[in-house]
């Protein structure tokens, strides 16, 4: 899972501010167990406001999740004594299979996600906001799909940016809710045969596509540092 972006379930965090006086990522963890990179996490630049969306893979059983930014963009990224809790809304994505966490951040700087599963804080792998920089790129042109088959070859060219590591296809019907979500090092994927698949996250084997039905097919291309550079999203029909 290691540099995968490697990015709720209707239910806002609390509002307030009332936080703790040492609000540290290290201070959070106390003297509970950890497990380190083992939260599937990213971030993007939205396309119509100045809030970033942190996504993230909270798996079934996923509990106190939770929101860090570092204090500045000069950190260390492994410095937990560097990182802030924020309090900020946890929204659903594809009908909260993903969440997200939308903030504003105006300094480029480090943030982590974390969960607590099976008694243990599990935390993301650091990612790197890059909204100045590096605002993430929204087309939808760049995927092309075969036509007139129930599992499609669904490739893909990069945009702006030559530095993605990593590609994060989700198919989904036509009530946004997940099908598959598969990650590739390749610029393609045949739905749903898993030869080039090296994350899933699929919850069973899906059905197979039906003819004449309306799908999506969402896709992110990420940084080795869990940056979304690209973001691509059309509607097929088989």
């Amino acid at each position: 899972m290691k540099r995968i972006l490697a990015l709720g379930i209707g239910l806002l965090l609390s509002c307030s501010d009332d936080l703790p006086e040492d609000s540290s990522l290290s201070s959070f963890i106390g003297t509970k167990e950890i497990v380190m990179d083992n939260v599937i996490a990213c971030a993007a630049s939205n396309p119509n406001d100045d809030l970033v969306s942190v996504f993230l893979y909270p798996r079934p059983g996923a509990t106190n999740i939770q929101y860090f930014e570092a204090i500045d963009e000069g950190i260390e990224k492994t410095d937990f004594d560097a990182y802030q809790i924020k309090v900020s809304p946890l929204l659903d994505v594809f009908n909260g299979f993903l969440q997200k966490f939308e903030v504003a951040i105006d300094q480029e700087k480090w943030v982590i996600v974390s969960f607590e599963e099976d008694g243990k804080i599990h935390l993301s792998n650091p990612i790197r906001i890059k909204n100045k920089s590096k605002p993430t790129e929204y087309i939808a042109t760049n995927v092309s799909l075969e036509p007139n088959t129930i599992n499609p070859l669904i490739s893909w060219e990069d945009g702006l940016y030559d530095d993605t590591k990593i590609y994060f296809q989700v198919i989904t019907d036509a009530n946004n809710n997940l099908i598959s979500g598969t990650y590739t090092f390749d610029r393609f994927f045949r739905f749903y045969e898993l030869d080039n698949v090296v994350l899933n996250i699929t919850p069973r084997t899906p059905d197979s596509l039906q003819p004449g039905l309306t799908y999506g097919i969402t896709l992110l291309a990420v940084s080795e540092d869990n940056w979304v550079n690209l973001f691509s999203t059309r509607n097929f029909t088989p």
